[in-house]
């Protein structure tokens, strides 16, 4: 239940006096401190831009971090922290606000969306304490160090990851970071870049990752393969036992990435999971590529990449390494653009552009690190030829048949106060879901694949007319199925999927879905 306006007010102006007194710079509204735009897959299901076009603060501590994050007038009021010196525990404390939920300790992103957290000045390090996202949407993390997060063993312990994405997390792109421990399990630490529970639409850009047992995982068992669409590019894994990374389910792209050291086993696919691997360098390392440690298998596609003095162990009934000649056993569709570096250069590009306090440079796809553009990169389109969208008519009434929605689940990228992803599939016209800002998606899905071929948007009472432009997306794959303007009746091409995805990328109004129609 929201608390009264006065009682909102009140938190704001205490987070705001904590600020201050936390040391806290406030500035003007202005650009995001970021540079570039992301890429990958964090570039779909509408983007990630961070705290862009937001208001910019400088912070030195934790707890000013979380004293930003509060004084928001609201948790998806875009903001850009720009991070100097080192936070760890003893300058990192709970603050509270409407416009948060943090917690010591730990940086804790939970609960909301569009934030940027860049490095700056002399540079940012968090020093054995963590960064955790919950049930966000559209955060950037860029130029920062992540070192020496326990998970037990200390008194300085906080879940684990350096960075850790769960519950319903969408859209994050982290970018030129240093993650990196000094050991395995049992030394105390666990991941460096984990994601579980409903995270989908991730890049990892330019990043080291180095000197721990476990590079990161997508998805925390078997039967948890709620994650995907993860992009990994011009990374460095150097010095990692295991999990570079180990995928449960979803897709995911990696390509130009330097794995160096691998000592146990790198890109492990399992349980369904599909992986593209481009133009890597794997070199000096172990098993760097398969199904390890399970009979449950998972699937690559291979091209381009380069193997340098990597071992491949013998196969059995739960291990099955892809070597020691690499061959595809699936295709995987990319539907964004990126230009792939010769897998031969990759190693000195990725040596002068990856990790924190590089200057931010990014690969033109030829070799020849250069530094990015200030300004958000355009849209772009699939990197390979896909059918063109469809654009349907909305019409007047929905089709005739049984509504699959009801009954089925429901989630998305940001909701608003007092909405729910699951008012879209309840039969309530008078129940709405509506994103956190002027755009955003919302998904139906089932547990088996399901054949739709038409979709009704229903707007609640007074927001008639606010949904501009959207597309429909297959949200198992992440192809558009139609796009348009207008709520409606749509009519798309016949397809068995598992989830659907309508995302809207404009509006007039405060968009107001009553109810996401779907029909055989």
């Amino acid at each position: 239940m929201r608390r009264p306006v006065a009682l909102r007010l009140h938190a704001a102006l205490a987070a705001l006096a904590l600020a201050a007194a936390t040391g806290v710079v406030l500035s003007m509204p202005q650009a995001a401190a970021a540079t570039g735009g992301a890429t990958g897959y964090a570039t779909q299901n509408g983007g990630t831009t961070g705290g862009a076009g937001g208001q910019t603060v400088r912070a030195t501590t934790g707890t000013a971090i979380h004293a930003a994050l509060c004084a928001r007038a609201s948790s998806s009021t875009p903001l850009t922290i720009e991070v100097e010196g080192t936070i760890n525990h003893a300058n990192t404390t709970k603050v509270s606000g409407g416009s948060c939920n943090t917690a010591a300790g730990v940086i804790e992103l939970k609960q909301i969306s569009n934030v940027t957290l860049v490095g700056v000045g002399s540079g940012a390090v968090f020093d054995q304490l963590g960064i955790h996202i919950r049930e966000s949407s559209n955060i950037i993390i860029q130029n920062v160090t992540v070192r020496n997060v326990k998970k037990s063993g200390s008194p300085l312990s906080n879940g684990g990851d350096a960075i850790g994405m769960e519950s319903d997390v969408r859209n994050v792109w982290v970018d030129h970071t240093t993650l990196e421990a000094s050991g395995g399990e049992s030394e105390g630490y666990d991941g460096l870049f984990d994601m579980k529970d409903n995270t989908q639409y991730v890049t990892l850009s330019y990043s080291v990752l180095r000197n721990s047992g476990r590079g990161g995982l997508v998805g925390s068992s078997e039967t948890e393969l709620s994650n995907s669409f993860i992009t990994y590019h011009h990374n460095l894994y150097e010095n990692i036992d295991s999990r570079a990374p180990l995928l449960r389910g979803g897709t995911a792209h990696m390509y130009n990435n330097h794995y160096l050291r691998i000592n146990e086993s790198g890109i492990n696919s399992r349980a369904g999971a599909r992986a593209k691997v481009d133009n890597n360098y794997f070199e000096d390392s172990k098993d760097v590529l398969g199904t390890f440690y399970t009979d449950a298998a998972g699937y690559w596609q291979v091209g381009g990449n380069v193997f340098d003095n990597v071992t491949w162990s013998a196969r059995g009934a739960e291990n099955n390494p892809a070597g020691p000649d690499p061959q595809s056993n699936t295709t995987v569709a990319i539907p964004y653009a990126h230009a792939l570096d010769p897998a031969a250069c990759v190693p000195a590009v990725v040596a002068r552009t990856a990790g924190a306090g590089k200057g931010l440079l990014v690969s033109d796809g030829s070799c020849s690190p250069q530094t990015p553009s200030p300004t958000p990169t355009p849209t772009p389109t699939s990197s390979s030829p896909t059918p063109a969208p469809t654009t349907p008519t909305p019409g007047p009434t929905a089709p005739s048949g049984t509504n699959l929605s009801i009954g089925a689940g429901a989630d998305g990228s940001s909701k608003a106060d007092g909405t729910s992803y699951g008012n879209v599939r309840d039969g309530d016209l008078g129940t709405f879901w509506s994103p956190a800002g002027s755009t955003g998606s919302v998904s139906v899905k089932w547990g088996s694949a399901t054949t739709v071929s038409a979709v009704t948007i229903r707007e609640a009472a007074g927001s008639a007319g606010a949904i501009g432009s959207w597309r429909l997306l297959n949200g198992d794959t992440g192809a558009v199925l139609a796009s348009g303007s207008g709520a409606g009746a749509l009519t798309v091409p016949p397809t068995a999927l598992k989830k659907i995805t309508f995302e809207i990328l404009g509006s007039t109004g405060v968009p107001r879905v009553a109810e996401f129609e779907t029909y055989a």
